[in-house]
Formats: structure tokens, C-alpha cells, sequence
């Protein structure tokens, strides 16, 4: 080929076009070299890269490129295809190329290290030398909490240092430091203070959001003790803690260590610091505790609302009496084994302490006598299970909150000058020990439209009586039990006897409490809902028996719950559901707890449970709002040191429809109008309630309500010595000079003076008038009406033949006013002049015994123990007094 026809070569210098050349060409096809890009590399000028780039040249070269973001070598940048340089901190590395350029190398590693190292000892080596070491005695005084009435105005002020003492570790029995060593920390005598290995769970724990941790060791807990003004559960607290516990351990000697720990350590029932656990559990001083003593108290120190023979289930539903007693057992025992196996502690020694040590009652302060004990316990408690942010009661004992109540003062002082107007009249244990002795009386009172608790009567005096009566003690309900039965019947219907157990409500047949008839027979034979007889484990039948074996026949509803007769609600819970009837109670204000007893006997339905005063106050206080649920409460906020940290949320349900409600309340009118609750009538008020007696006469209530206010009010007998093993419900008959008592006597007598007094001022408001419900249902052997031929459908048939026990029927009570034939008897079943008592049968209608006075006809609640011959679910005959 002739010299002149070749082309020109091409520039063999690098930059920015040999570069965007080269990266053109790794990106295509290659492209098939020129004759001269066939020749060495060398004669490239020095500085140029060559004309021809290989493929893995030529994408570094753009790589470089593109990190670069284009320049040349001017200084402005790498050029593309030109070593990069390096810099002082060489990070992404210069030399390195995709993702090794961001591996930092092992000296990069490794000066890291040593610089994180260095900070975390120079941080640590200030943040030791800025601490300072607590005392003990400024941190043993804490602030007060103060409690205010619902008008604003101080109800108590407790806490401060009512309740401290700091002794010295030579006070402090040998006994009590070895308990605490053997169940706290074993090598409290020899560690430095700080468990890392904890602190480290506990950092991480926190920092990945789950559950916080304490320090391990008795010193980080007396400087957690110590530390009151900073008690968060925080990264920053817990650091601060680390080095203060690490100076503590450095500086102070251990049994200077000890002896702040627990005079800082909190025992439960307010007492703070071992001298005052001493004479709060056991009235002495901490030197003249015995090991075994110390065994317990140091059990306490695990918590003390668990491990309190006394209970706190105001605080916590698993603290009963019952289980902390059994754990704090389990607990003394255990640390007293400890002791041995640690030397502490001769086994010959430890055999001699066979017996728990019993505490001593829980007492108040002097300054919380009267009611103020239990208001101030009471709303410490509202305030505890209902915050958000996890205080306790040892949070609250350290002082420094304002805490505002629902209490209202006059209403308050009202209800306790009714009870003992009451007391003081008619109980005398010198004129008769055996029958008024250990009588109580507990009442509570919720205002329908928000739950506010307003007043309650927890006992005699808080620093005398120590259970609060208002809340829950045991006492069982009885017939005021019923309406519930009555609401769920109104509410599911009754059971088809021919589907199965479960039925949904459009199964069922809703229940009218007026064209609705029960069998109200005495000793009737109780069958399941589909006709079965219902049998016990043992296979022996329910044969209910109501109040002065006295027989009603054919009754309603309405007349059954105003005599109170007992047959009728025990078939018609039967008949809708034992277990619906639970639920409904529940959804009316019953808590779901061991107190709503979980049997499923028939007596379940005429109260063998046992709510507190202010749960079945607030529970009628549904009925009252028209089906509107709000649970009762104490405190409205709380502020710490001005600052508000709680506010009530009460969030309101509906338990009932209106119609449900509304038609509940028109039947307990009629209890107060006409039946067994007539000596709680208020002048110029309409008034709806239930009267309660439960068997064996061990207690009786009386719960009751305006459109305004709410009030329940029961009485019992109870011993209060609460180291008493065999404590139990005594009989009340005979006492207060009583044949026996009943709902409509001293609690009803109760409630109409206080209620009195409550809605002075206050307008007289009716209730709303409740729509018709529910369809004629039939039950216990009570059958549907049928017209004789011979008679026109609006005249009365021929008289029922039912099945009954062959007890005789009894006549109204010659005092108690003549049922209403509109109500009782319906033209239905041949009623008579004494509003259809008076009842024929197969074994010739005899009339037995005339029935006492009215404040002996109410029902007899003979299943209410669990008890009366059936409510254990193992006896024959069963009955409540309601």
C-alpha cells in the first residue's frame, strides 16, 4: 500500500480522550488492533499512556474515572487511570479498588480501638472522680405526699420521715446482715462493689428495649437506695450508678456499706430502713430480732407487696393474704437454709425456729385514724394500677406527690355518722358477747354518670380495724346477685330445651320480666336448661329452698325479685347460663377475679360471690345510667412536685342497651315500692335496689340507687385478727337483738339515712320509663296457660298443677303490702284474695306457718355460703335471703 494512502496515526497521549476512548471500547465489542498498536508499549512518550489499552486496563481506568467524578491531573482530582493519593487519614483507602477501598486496614482497626478505649477510661476516670459517695441520712428523709377532697382542700399528708431511723451496724443484728448476704449477694464480703457481668445484661437489656435490670450487688442497691431524687430506669441513671457503686466499694468499708443499705432499704407498709421494719412488723427494736425474724424481713426486701403476710390486693390482685403468706413461707424458710449453708448460720440453731413468725396487723399512723386511713390507702391504690409509668408503692413511699381524689369530705362524714347512729343503737358486745361481738359494716358510694367513688366506710377507725370494708373481704352478695340473672335473661333469652348448650341469642327467647312465670316452689328440684335434673359430682339433685321454706307456685319475674323468692332465679339462670350470667355481671362493673366465684352450681345465680362494696355499688351504677358502664375510681390526677404525671382516662362502655337497663331498674323500684326494700324508701324520690342475706345469716347488704348517686352497704361478722388461722364468717343470729338479719334492716336502715343526707339539695330526678321487653317464657315447671272452653281468653284459667315438694305454702307477711294483681297475677293462674299464695295441689294445697315480720320475709339466701345443703355443689337443699 503507498505510503500517501495510510492514515494518519493517532495521539498517543493520555487524558481525557484517550480515557473516554478506552472506557468506549471495554464497553463494546473489542475492536481489532491497528498494526501500530501491535508494537511495544515503550516507545510511548514518558507520562502518555499507551494507544492501546488491554480490557482490564481499560476498566480501572474507568472506574477511576467515574469515582473521580472526571478532572484531570491538574490537582483538582485523580485523573482517570491515575493512581489516587494518598492522604493523611487514607479512608476509603487510596490504593485500593470496589469494596476493598472501604475495609479500613488493620492499623486504621486498630488505632480505633485504642482511641475508643482511651475515651471510655478518660469519661469513666472523670465521671469517678466527679461522683460523690450518698448518705445515708439525707437520703433517708423524703418528702410527703399529700392527698386532697374533690374540692381541693388537704385530706392527708403522709410520708416525710414519719417512718425512719437510721441506726448504726452495731444495732444491727449480725443475724439480719448474714440473711441478707446469704439471699441477696453471697460474696457481698469479697466482690468490689459492681457485678459487671450484671450490669452488662442490664445495659443491654435496656438499650434493646426489653425488661430493665437492678444492680446485683448490695452496694448497687444501697446506692440505688440512696439515690432518691433520680429513681428512672434510664442509660444515663445506670451509668451514673456503675461508678458511684465503684467508688462506694473503693471508699467505704463493707459493713458501712451494710448497715446503708438497710437502714435505705424499704420494707413494705411505709417503713423505711430496718429500725422501722422492726417495730412495724414486730414492735421492737432491730437488735432484739431473732434470726428467724430477720429471715423474713429480709424476705421483704424482694418485694414487699408480694411477700406481705398481710396482702395487698388493692395493689396487686395476686397479693392476697392467702398467697403472699404462703410465698413469704416458702421465702423465710428458704433464706434460713441459706444461712446454714453458708456458715451463717447452726443447723442446730435453725431446727429450733419450726414456726413461721407471724408479722402483727397492718396498722396506720396516728394521723390517718378514722376514714382518712382507708381514703388514703384506697386512692394509693386507684393511683398504682392505673398508672403508665410503672411507679410503685415503694416509688410513692419516697414522697413528693400530690395526689387529687374523688372523695367528697361531707358525703364522707355523712355515710360514717349513719353507720354508727346504727352501731350505737342496736350492737352491744358486753350485753351480748356471743352475737354482737366482731360485727363490720362497709359501704361505698359511685356516681353513675362517671364512677367517681364519692364516699366509702371501710371500717371503725383505720388505725383500729385494718381491712378496708369497702373493698373486697370476703362478704358474699346474696340475693342482690339477681339482677344480673334478670339483665342476661333480658339480654341472651332463655336456652332452647331442643339445640345444644351454645346457642347464639337468635336461638333463644328473650325474657319479660312481667309476663315471664317461674315455679317459686320451696325445695324445687333444679333441672338444666334442656330439661335434664341437674346432679352434682356425687349425683345428688339441687333442691332450692327459699326463705322460711315458704312457697310462691306460678310467679313473675317481677313479684319473684320483690319477695326475693329464690326457685324462680336459680331455674332461670340455669335455663340462660351460668356462665352468661357471670358475663353479664361482669360487663355490668364485677371484676373477672377470684372473687366472682367461678362455680357453676345453681346457687351462683342468688349471689355465692363476693365483690367488694364499691364494685357492686359501681355495678348498679349501670343499671342507673340507663346501661352506661364506667368503673369506679378514687383519683382524678396526680402531680409530682407541680409537675402532672397522671390524669384519670376513664373511658365509658355499654354494658346494656337502655331497654335492658331501664327495665331492671322498674323492677328494683318495685322492690323499694312493695317488697323486701321498703325501709330504704326516700321522700319525694323514686328509688330502685335489692336487699341481700346470704346463708347461715353471715352477712347482708343492702345496694341501691337514685338517677344521682349509687350505694352499696353490707354487714357481717369477722374477726379481724389477721394471724388468726381460722378466721370465718359468723352467724348474725341474735344479733344487734335480732332474730336475724336481714338486707332490709341495718343495711337498708344505713343506706336511707345516708342517701338522705347525700341528696339533700340535690333535685329529685325519675328514672327513665323503660320500653317493653321480651316475650312469656316459662320455667322450673311452671306451665304456658291455656284458656278453658268454656271461658272467654282474657278470663283466668283453671288452677296450674305443678310438681313440688310436698312443703306447705305460707301466706304474705301480715305486714307487707298486698301484691298488685296486675303484677302477681296476671289473670293467669286463679289467683285468690291473698294474691295467689294460697296455691292447690296434688298433695291437697295445706297452708303452713304465717310468715314473720318484714324484716324477716325477705328471701333466704341458703346457697350463698357455697353452702345451705347445695352451694358446694354437694348438698341437698339450698337457699338465699336476699
Amino acid at each position: 500500500m503507498s505510503e500517501h494512502r495510510r492514515k494518519p496515526s493517532q495521539p498517543q497521549g493520555g487524558g481525557r480522550a484517550a480515557a473516554r476512548r478506552a472506557a468506549q471500547q471495554s464497553s463494546g465489542r473489542r475492536a481489532a488492533p491497528s498494526r501500530e498498536s501491535t508494537a511495544s508499549p515503550s516507545g510511548a512518550h514518558d507520562g502518555e499512556e499507551p494507544a492501546f489499552l488491554s480490557r482490564a486496563d481499560a476498566r480501572r481506568a474507568a472506574q477511576r474515572g467515574g469515582r473521580r467524578g472526571g478532572g484531570g491531573g491538574d490537582g483538582s482530582g485523580r485523573g482517570r487511570g491515575e493512581p489516587g493519593k494518598k492522604r493523611l487519614i487514607d479512608y476509603p483507602r487510596h490504593n485500593k479498588d470496589g469494596w476493598q477501598r472501604w475495609m479500613p486496614s488493620w492499623k486504621q482497626t486498630t488505632g480505633l480501638g485504642v482511641a475508643f478505649v482511651g475515651s471510655i477510661l478518660l469519661a469513666g476516670t472523670v465521671s469517678y472522680a466527679l461522683v460523690q459517695v450518698p448518705d445515708q441520712n439525707l437520703a433517708s428523709k423524703a418528702e410527703n405526699n399529700v392527698y386532697y377532697w374533690d374540692d381541693g382542700t388537704q385530706l392527708a399528708a403522709t410520708g416525710g420521715s414519719a417512718n425512719r431511723q437510721v441506726i448504726g451496724i452495731a444495732q444491727i443484728p449480725a443475724a439480719m446482715q448474714n440473711a441478707v448476704i446469704s439471699a441477696e449477694n453471697k460474696s457481698f464480703r469479697k466482690d468490689p462493689g459492681v457485678d459487671f457481668m450484671g450490669m452488662g445484661r442490664a445495659l443491654y437489656n435496656m438499650a434493646m428495649g426489653g425488661n430493665t435490670q437492678g444492680g446485683s450487688t448490695i452496694t448497687q442497691q444501697y446506692v440505688k437506695n440512696a439515690r432518691l431524687g433520680d429513681q428512672s430506669q434510664t442509660l444515663d441513671r445506670k451509668y451514673k450508678e456503675l461508678f458511684i457503686s465503684m467508688k462506694v466499694g473503693s471508699k467505704m468499708k463493707k459493713p458501712a456499706i451494710m448497715e446503708g443499705y438497710l437502714n435505705t432499704s424499704y420494707y413494705g407498709r411505709g417503713a423505711w430502713g430496718i429500725q422501722a421494719a422492726a417495730r412495724t412488723y414486730y414492735g421492737k427494736d432491730a437488735e432484739k430480732l431473732n434470726p428467724s425474724e430477720c429471715a423474713f424481713l429480709a424476705s421483704l426486701l424482694k418485694g414487699a407487696t408480694l411477700y406481705d403476710p398481710a396482702g395487698n390486693p388493692g395493689y396487686n390482685p395476686n397479693a392476697t393474704a392467702a398467697k403472699n403468706t404462703d410465698r413469704a413461707k416458702k421465702r423465710w424458710a428458704w433464706i434460713l437454709g441459706e444461712m446454714v449453708k453458708d456458715g451463717h448460720l447452726d443447723a442446730a440453731q435453725r431446727d429450733k425456729y419450726t414456726e413461721f413468725p407471724m408479722p402483727k396487723p397492718v396498722r396506720q399512723s396516728d394521723d390517718l385514724g378514722g376514714q382518712i386511713g382507708y381514703l388514703v390507702d384506697l386512692a394509693k391504690a386507684n393511683f398504682i394500677n392505673n398508672n403508665t409509668q410503672g411507679l410503685t408503692v415503694e416509688d410513692l413511699s419516697k414522697g413528693g406527690y400530690e395526689i387529687h381524689t374523688t372523695f367528697n369530705k361531707n358525703k364522707v362524714a355523712q355515710l360514717e355518722k349513719a353507720v354508727s347512729k346504727v352501731k350505737k343503737a342496736n350492737i352491744d358486745p358486753k350485753a351480748r358477747p356471743k352475737t354482737d361481738t366482731h360485727v363490720q359494716f362497709g359501704g361505698a358510694s359511685v356516681a353513675p354518670d362517671s364512677g367517681k367513688i364519692v364516699a366509702i366506710y371501710g371500717g371503725e377507725d383505720a388505725t383500729k380495724h385494718y381491712t378496708n370494708n369497702a373493698d373486697q373481704t370476703g362478704a358474699q352478695v346474696g340475693s342482690t346477685f339477681k339482677p344480673f340473672v334478670l339483665a342476661a335473661a333480658m339480654q341472651h333469652g332463655k336456652r332452647d330445651p331442643s339445640l345444644g348448650p351454645d346457642q347464639s341469642d337468635a336461638q333463644r327467647t328473650l325474657v319479660s320480666p312481667d309476663k315471664s312465670v317461674y315455679n317459686g316452689d320451696n325445695k324445687l328440684k333444679i333441672k338444666n336448661y334442656d330439661g335434664s335434673v341437674w346432679t352434682n359430682e356425687e349425683d345428688k339433685e339441687w333442691l332450692q329452698r327459699n326463705d322460711g321454706d315458704k312457697s310462691y307456685g306460678p310467679i313473675d319475674l317481677r313479684e319473684a325479685m320483690r319477695e326475693s323468692a329464690n326457685s324462680p332465679f336459680v331455674q332461670l339462670g340455669m335455663d340462660v347460663g351460668i356462665s352468661t350470667v357471670r358475663d353479664v355481671a361482669i360487663a355490668a362493673g364485677l371484676r373477672d377475679d377470684e372473687t366472682l366465684s367461678k362455680s357453676n352450681v345453681p346457687s351462683f345465680s342468688i349471689g355465692v360471690s363476693s365483690p367488694s362494696a364499691i364494685r357492686m355499688a359501681g355495678s348498679y351504677a349501670t343499671f342507673a345510667a340507663s346501661g352506661k358502664q364506667n368503673d369506679p375510681y378514687s383519683v382524678t390526677k396526680v402531680l409530682k412536685r407541680g409537675k402532672p404525671i397522671y390524669e384519670h382516662d376513664g373511658k365509658e362502655k355499654t354494658a346494656f342497651s337502655a331497654q335492658i337497663a331501664d327495665n331492671v331498674t322498674d323492677v328494683l323500684k318495685t322492690v323499694v315500692e312493695k317488697g323486701t326494700g321498703t325501709s330504704a324508701k326516700l321522700e319525694g324520690r323514686q328509688v330502685a335496689g335489692k336487699t341481700g342475706t346470704t346463708d347461715g345469716n353471715k352477712s347482708a347488704w343492702f345496694v341501691g340507687y337514685t338517677p344521682q348517686l349509687s350505694t352499696a352497704i353490707d354487714m357481717y361478722r369477722l374477726d379481724d385478727d389477721e394471724s388468726n388461722k381460722d378466721r370465718k364468717f359468723e352467724e348474725m343470729f341474735g344479733t344487734g337483738g335480732q332474730d336475724k338479719i336481714h338486707g332490709a334492716s341495718f343495711p337498708a336502715e344505713i343506706w336511707q339515712d345516708y342517701m338522705k343526707e347525700a341528696l339533700k339539695g340535690e333535685k329529685a330526678l325519675p328514672f327513665p320509663k323503660p320500653e317493653p321487653i321480651g316475650e312469656a317464657v316459662y320455667g322450673g315447671g311452671a306451665a304456658s296457660p291455656e284458656p278453658s272452653p268454656s271461658e272467654s281468653p282474657d278470663e283466668s284459667p283453671s288452677e296450674s298443677v305443678i310438681e313440688s315438694p310436698s312443703e306447705s305454702v305460707t301466706e304474705s307477711p301480715a305486714d307487707s303490702p298486698s301484691p298488685d294483681p296486675s303484677e302477681s297475677c296476671k289473670k293467669l293462674f286463679g289467683c285468690d284474695d291473698n294474691g295467689g299464695n294460697n296455691q292447690g295441689n296434688d298433695n291437697g294445697g295445706v297452708t303452713g306457718d304465717p310468715s314473720p315480720s318484714t324484716s324477716e320475709s325477705e328471701e333466704e339466701n341458703g346457697g350463698a355460703d357455697g353452702g345451705g345443703g347445695g352451694g358446694d355443689g354437694t348438698g341437698f337443699f339450698a337457699g338465699t335471703r336476699g
